[in-house]
């Protein structure tokens, strides 16, 4: 329901601020805003980007929770995508994901609504290697000594 309710509810806004802002500027500054905020967007999107990204692998190479750079990353890859959206709202709420408090402020208020039941690195308690080295895991079936062959011997096998 409530994304039913934002598909609605931006365009609308998005329309009612071009006819606002238009007809208090004019048509050609408001086309040269709407282009200066993607191409300004964009750019910020990159350095943001390449930011979050070095955070996440810092916290591969330390073995910590990446839960926040990632996080952090999905919401600069949204704002990119708002800002390349054209229209005044979308690029103010794009523009606001970018600034790295407003991201921590929205990861602090997602996740203080979500309950993380694990997290592990590594491989799971079930497939971890035995402690013994005879011990060997593999499958197997059990072949029945007293069924005839089918089909004729390779030569590769005894019968």
């Amino acid at each position: 329901m409530w994304l039913f309710l934002a598909f609605l509810a931006v365009p609308m806004i998005e329309i009612a601020l071009f006819i606002q802002i238009g007809g208090l500027i004019g048509l050609l500054p408001t086309l040269l805003i709407v282009i200066l905020t993607a191409v300004i967007g964009t750019s910020l999107v990159r350095s943001q980007g390449r930011l979050a990204l070095g955070q996440m692998q810092h916290s591969f190479q330390t073995l910590k929770d990446p839960t926040e750079p990632l996080a952090h990353g999905a919401m600069i890859l949204f704002a990119g995508a708002l800002l390349l959206t054209p229209g005044f709202f979308t690029d103010a709420c794009g523009l606001l994901l970018l600034i790295p408090s407003v991201r921590a402020r929205v990861f602090a208020f997602v996740r203080s609504r979500i309950k993380i039941q694990s997290f592990n690195i590594g491989p799971e308690p079930s497939q971890a290697t035995p402690q013994d080295p005879t011990i060997i895991e593999g499958d197997f079936s059990e072949v029945d000594p007293v069924k005839k062959a089918t089909h004729q011997s390779s030569g590769w096998t005894k019968h």
